[in-house]
């Protein structure tokens, strides 16, 4: 190759630009006001600013706040956040996302958060799609991001009832009699998907009790056969992780518009894999599998992890003996490589 030909000079000089601007940035981190009925969006995007130490609750992050955004791929990924979740449990994601050009929405999902769980389980699942939705727009509102980015190929990611937002927006159909229908069938061996982190069993004489008081409240409280949906044209390219998904009728989900990529941890004890990311992997021939971790637990992903919760939650969302937290960064990368692929290309 001719060094000297101005042609191949320009090329070497683009390439050096471009490998400094991407050597300066860093991970800022800024959030967008509630509007309306819907709740803020954190937002994670790659800036010119330096990086300071940030405190969050009882999180601690380094990005900048409110830097300056300067360009990366000119893609968005909207991420939704599992039941009771912040969006500072997946911090280590959102900025691997952003060191690859991304930028990254995070909205607070309404009645499901860390400080409202008043509509945890279908009345959350109703509004969730329409919220990433509504985060789209947010971000294509804000004048400093709206020339930046190209909002035809957005990507999406969600974890557990996250997830179950991404099954949704890939053109999945669920009701809450099909909800009930399977708590009524596999209450026993699903117990924690019927009735989350409020109660368990414990191989007990209260366990009948607890039996008998979650049939009641599912019975009264899943009482309605209307099959709910919601896409939107923006969204290319969708990964699914730990998805609640027995509450779907799956041949909705059998070839889905866009890809869909799962990720499945096989020690999952919140919900049991066979029942959801494993029945929907049988029926979706064309999802690709980011990632399947055998010794994963359902919250082994959440980087940095919520270690002040307590309890049941506790217990359900901390590792299972023998998980290697090393596997996190590489499953992120591959989380990272599955948008690259479906959106860059």
């Amino acid at each position: 190759m001719n060094t000297n030909s101005p042609l191949v000079k320009y090329l070497l000089a683009c390439l050096l630009a471009c490998a400094a601007a991407c050597a300066q940035a860093a991970a800022a981190v800024d959030e967008l006001p509630a509007q309306g009925d819907d709740g803020p969006v954190t937002i994670f995007y790659p800036s010119s600013s330096a990086e300071q130490t940030l405190t969050r609750g009882p999180f601690t992050l380094q990005a900048a706040f409110r830097g300056q955004p300067v360009r990366g791929n000119g893609h968005l990924v909207v991420l939704s956040h599992g039941t009771s979740g912040a969006a500072w449990t997946y911090t280590d994601l959102a900025k691997r996302l952003v060191e690859a050009g991304f930028l990254v929405a995070v909205p607070e999902h309404q009645g499901d958060n860390y400080h409202d769980r008043s509509q945890a389980g279908p009345a959350s699942f109703k509004r969730r799609p329409v919220e990433v939705s509504h985060a789209i727009d947010a971000v294509a509102r804000d004048p400093r991001f709206k020339t930046l980015l190209s909002f035809e190929q957005v990507g999406m990611y969600g974890m557990s009832a996250g997830g179950h937002t991404a099954l949704t927006l890939a053109g999945g159909k669920w009701s809450a009699t099909t909800l009930r229908d399977h708590c009524e069938e596999h209450l026993d061996d699903d117990f924690s998907t019927c009735v989350g982190g409020a109660l368990e069993l414990r191989g007990n004489g209260l366990d009948g009790i607890k039996k008998f008081t979650a049939h009641r409240v599912i019975r009264w409280r899943l009482d309605d056969p209307q099959w709910y949906g919601h896409t939107d044209p923006r969204i290319r390219a969708i990964i699914a992780e730990v998805p609640f998904a027995v509450d779907f009728d799956l041949r909705t989900l059998a070839h889905p518009a866009v890809p869909l990529g799962i990720v499945q941890a096989g020690k999952d004890a919140w919900l049991t894999p066979r029942y959801h990311s494993g029945a929907l992997l049988k029926v979706c021939t064309s999802c690709e599998l980011v990632a399947d971790l055998p010794t994963a637990g359902h919250g082994s992903l959440m980087s940095p992890q919520p270690l002040m919760l307590t309890g049941t939650i506790a217990t359900l969302l901390r590792d299972p003996p023998g998980f290697d937290r090393a596997l996190v960064a590489s499953t992120h990368q591959r989380i990272v490589d599955f948008f690259r692929r479906h959106l860059l290309t």
